[in-house]
């Protein structure tokens, strides 16, 4: 087992980094905008507003789009050997060079990124999306478990996931709301999933308690507290690169996410989030570049690129995702397909088994790297593009085999598994 005392102790040291900002000495209760209850499942004191209202169900699709089989031909056996070789060796494989899935206590895991010795929160919502999609209901409990383990218990910021953000020079203390928006989407489709079958965990009363969090933080704490924010400006319905005074009127393309945002509106009924997913989609096609369609890592909200992070970079990759997402769960608009056709094109003529991994928007290579993680992006865009071109970037994620092992074993192997679970058809709405 891999030890867990390094990243637990760097965990720790985040949380009271994070919560080393200006204080009043208040916490969520002492504010009392609204009444809320304590509770404990075993994993923490959590708070609980007092009238969380029940979800509605999801509207699912009679089929999904399935790459490997209709434009490779693969049978459904070689499709399932391949998503089930990749998450053996990710989730069960050596601890010491395979796996990034690690169990900790008796009934929690964590994602762990063994280059930097952190848990990625990120990671911890891919995996929870993956688990959901592949019926793992033990892996998605444990990693649900943990991350309720990790919330923040208390003050301005209770509720939040502590994380690792990309300051400039390196990674800093954050509270990123990526994997918090992924972790919600997945409670929301484990409710769907799992509901038959009643557990110890009530996956609906948690998506609802976590969107409670997102949609009305700032109302819990009678405003801006402490220099934080509610994830999403309440007029433009973007979420901030950070829930901090200081990201104001600063957003990334990659932790926009309409095709879960339609999903929370069809949850709630709350037409925020319709309008969240209409603005999502008008910020990445104001954000990409017109000829190259390639996005910057972050932007203002009338996605101007901001200076500093003016560049594709790895993090751009998770965008890729999120588009085929769209897509496939919300067929949103034609400019998906577009812009599908328009990234694979520049990076088909910078060379389909060559291109590199960090270009300036105008298409000038920065950082040479062929990567998995990008091959597993641009075959996830494969999906929803029409461009002939579109099979040979199936195929080259086809080819990949196994995951990449050693250090640096976690971004490249999450998001290879990620791309094979909706390039398989497998991510989707319950």
């Amino acid at each position: 087992m891999m030890t867990v005392r390094p990243t637990l102790a760097r965990m720790v040291g985040l949380v009271a980094s994070l919560l080393l900002l200006p204080s009043c000495e208040t916490t969520l209760d002492s504010l009392g905008c609204t009444e809320r209850d304590r509770s404990s499942d075993g994993g923490g004191t959590q708070l609980v507003p007092n009238s969380i209202k029940p979800l509605a169900p999801l509207a699912g699709h009679a089929s999904y789009p399935n790459a490997f089989r209709d434009l490779l031909g693969k049978s459904d056996s070689e499709i399932a050997a391949k998503v089930s070789d990749a998450f053996d060796q990710l989730f069960h494989g050596d601890p010491a060079t395979e796996a990034i899935f690690v169990e900790t206590g008796t009934d929690q895991a964590y994602i762990f990124d063994a280059l930097h010795d952190e848990v990625r929160t990120e990671g911890i919502g891919f995996a929870m999306l993956i688990t959901v999609s592949l019926d793992k209901r033990d892996e998605f409990d444990r990693l649900w478990r943990y991350t309720k383990s990790i919330q923040v218990a208390d003050g301005a910021a209770q509720g939040y996931l502590p994380s690792w953000c990309d300051g400039g020079n390196g990674d800093e203390s954050c509270y990123d709301p990526f994997g918090l928006e992924q972790i919600t989407t997945a409670l929301l489709l484990a409710r769907g999933r799992w509901q038959a079958a009643p557990g110890a965990i009530d996956y609906g009363l948690e998506a609802a308690t976590l969107l409670d969090l997102i949609r009305n933080k700032q109302l819990y704490n009678c405003g801006v507290v402490d220099g934080i924010t509610a994830p999403f400006d309440a007029k433009k319905a973007l979420p901030y690169d950070t829930p901090t005074t200081a990201a104001a009127g600063v957003s990334r393309p990659s932790i926009v996410m309409p095709a879960f945002y339609q999903l929370w509106y069809q949850a709630t009924g709350d037409p925020f989030w319709a309008q969240a997913a209409a603005a999502a989609r008008a910020y990445w096609q104001a954000s990409a570049n017109a000829t190259t369609g390639l996005l910057p890592q972050k932007a203002r909200f009338d996605g101007t690129p901001v200076a500093g992070f003016d560049n594709f970079t790895s993090e751009c990759q998770r965008i890729f995702f999120n588009m085929a997402l769209d897509h496939i769960w919300s067929n949103s608009s034609p400019w998906l397909t577009d812009q599908s056709n328009r990234l694979l094109q520049f990076f088909i003529g910078r060379g389909l088994t060559t291109y590199g991994l960090v270009f300036s928007l105008d298409g000038s290579t920065i950082k040479s790297l062929h990567t998995e993680g990008l091959i597993s992006a641009n075959g996830a865009l494969a999906l929803i593009a029409t461009s002939d071109i579109r099979r040979d970037f199936v195929s080259e994620v086809w080819n990949l085999g196994l995951p990449a092992t050693g250090a640096g074993r976690y971004y490249p192997g999450i998001t290879q598994l990620m791309a094979f679970v909706i390039m398989s058809g497998q991510m989707r709405i319950y």
